[in-house]
């Protein structure tokens, strides 16, 4: 079952995304630094695939990853190409870009978002390695993205900025890995909120004596952001409630969070190049950069033009999942886990034959039909001792019970198949 939490976590940075892009405000960085949570969820979801599958799960994350890039790249490609862009084997990076893949002027800024994926791949191939590590020497492993951050900042390495961004957003990856494992919910309060305390006052202080050229945007300043998002993670991880009730008595909440994860990818790639794109109307139009009018417009343009686009090519994500493919993901789902025999649901009925009687308890096996317990109507004392001398219940040697009482813990009951028959029902 997926954690709701989790991904109300990743829609909320989705969102947050986009609305920064909109409108460039830099305190959403500092409010929610959503591509280090981003990276944190996906590195706890590598973990999980690695200690299913094994070394196979890099394979299973690049299938799930490249088929959106795909999409885009062969709607941008050929329009780069035909706007300046030179033909080169650099062009080929677009099908697996391990490095930036060539853009032109115009394709510069509206693709710039290719770098998420580019640090993700190379997070994803790393990842063997790096959870064999920290299942042998977890702290040491977390520390060291961080540790080769500094060495950079302070000056004493002056690595490639490959190694920058591993610094930078590969210890949220493995944050991931320590929530996965765990950890992060084992610590006690008296460790998490000292430590996430410190984190964020070095990250503060850090950004406040380096501010970059929009002021104090995390995304201006490597080790200030990883250490303010290494707090952040720790809180909204480290304290991450068991679910979020809340959620699911909200339809539209629910799906729209529904949505979002399962559109994840659509939505970030598709929608800098609409930012881009809206941009100059703001001047067409006379709004002003910070009028609140203007950029709540602009916003909504933004994700109608998105949500246009996801109902045109979101599906891929569906296929890449191995999924069936939906138009709008999260419609009225069938469970799986559990599906209720049409003879037992039946039986359930009052009045219907071989029903439970009020008071009475059926359990029934694979094929076999169970004896019932009788218990009176009446439990006094006595009654208790004679029921224990006269309680009876036949059992076949072949037959184990599978009936369970109902939620509200009433005497009528259903058969409740296994997962793998369930299964077998649904497909």
């Amino acid at each position: 079952m997926r954690n709701r939490y989790l991904d109300l976590l990743r829609a909320l940075a989705i969102v947050r995304v986009v609305v920064y892009h909109v409108t460039g405000w830099a305190t959403l960085t500092l409010v929610f630094p959503a591509m280090s949570v981003m990276f944190a969820l996906a590195g706890s979801l590598m973990a999980a695939s690695l200690t299913r599958v094994g070394p196979a799960a890099v394979g299973h994350r690049l299938r799930r990853l490249l088929p959106s890039l795909w999409v885009l790249a062969v709607v941008f490609v050929p329009a780069m190409l035909f706007s300046g862009l030179s033909v080169s084997p650099g062009v080929l990076l677009w099908l697996f870009p391990v490095a930036d893949p060539p853009a032109n002027h115009w394709g510069a800024l509206a693709l710039s978002v290719i770098w998420y994926l580019r640090d993700y791949l190379w997070f994803v191939l790393a990842s063997p390695v790096a959870f064999w590590l920290f299942r042998r020497a977890p702290l040491m492993t977390l520390l060291a993205p961080y540790l080769l951050l500094v060495t950079i900042e302070v000056g004493i390495y002056p690595a490639p900025p490959v190694l920058r961004e591993f610094g930078l957003y590969f210890g949220a990856w493995l944050l991931g890995f320590a929530h996965h494992a765990g950890m992060l919910r084992r610590l006690s309060g008296r460790l998490l909120y000292p430590v996430a305390f410190a984190l964020a006052v070095g990250g503060g202080a850090w950004i406040v004596e380096h501010p970059g050229p929009r002021g104090y945007d995390l995304n201006d300043n490597p080790l200030g952001n990883a250490l303010w998002s290494a707090a952040f993670i720790l809180i909204v991880l480290g304290r991450a409630p068991a679910g979020v009730a809340w959620l699911s008595r909200s339809r539209l909440a629910d799906r729209a969070v529904t949505v979002l994860n399962r559109r994840a990818l659509t939505v970030y790639l598709w929608h800098m190049p609409f930012v881009v794109a809206l941009t100059p109307l703001v001047d067409v139009v006379g709004w002003s950069h910070q009028d609140p009018v203007g950029l709540a417009v602009r916003v909504l343009l933004v994700f109608a033009l998105v949500g246009l686009v996801t109902l045109a090519v979101g599906w891929v994500e569906d296929v890449a999942a191995r999924r069936r493919p939906e138009l709008i993901p999260g419609g009225p789902a069938q469970s799986a886990d559990a599906t209720i025999r049409p003879d037992a649901a039946a039986a359930a009925r009052p009045g219907a034959e071989g029903a439970a009687r009020p008071g009475t308890e059926a359990a029934g096996g694979a094929g076999a039909t169970v004896g019932r317990a009788v218990v009176p109507a009446q439990r006094t004392a006595r009654g208790q001792r004679r029921d224990q001398r006269s309680l009876i219940v036949r059992l076949p040697l072949s037959a184990e019970p599978s009936s369970t009482r109902d939620a509200a813990g009433l005497s009528e009951t259903v058969t409740v198949l296994s997962p793998e028959s369930a299964l077998d029902r649904t497909r």
